[in-house]
């Protein structure tokens, strides 16, 4: 069984920067798809950013250019620098791993973008 544990989250003003991370319980970050999704209010949950194991990303178009997905393998932990927010950025945000076709998650961790 795999436990990811978010944490970063917080209230920060427009145009802010927050750094998300994802610890991840066993060495699955080298092989996992890595991804992080989020959820407003009332929405789909919809993917942000994902890392494969080979090292290639994917962003969200609304999300490319200011959010960045990372990975350290020795620490097993995944993380999501954001900058430049924007109040539409509002949403919980969580962590997925996708492990030879398993899908597991965090409990979440809100974001909250407002002046």
């Amino acid at each position: 069984q795999v436990q990811l544990v978010e944490s970063g989250g917080g209230l920060v003003q427009p145009g802010g920067s927050l750094r998300l991370s994802c610890a991840a319980s066993g060495s699955i970050i080298s092989i996992a798809t890595m991804g992080w999704y989020r959820q407003a209010p009332g929405k789909q949950r919809e993917l942000v950013a994902r890392i494969r194991s080979g090292g290639i990303t994917n962003y969200a178009d609304s999300v490319k250019g200011r959010f960045t997905i990372s990975r350290d393998v020795a620490k097993n932990t995944v993380h999501l620098q954001m900058n430049s927010l924007k109040p539409e950025d509002t949403a919980v945000y969580y962590c997925n791993a996708d492990v030879f076709a398993m899908g597991y998650w965090g409990q979440g961790t809100q974001v909250t973008v407002s002046s």
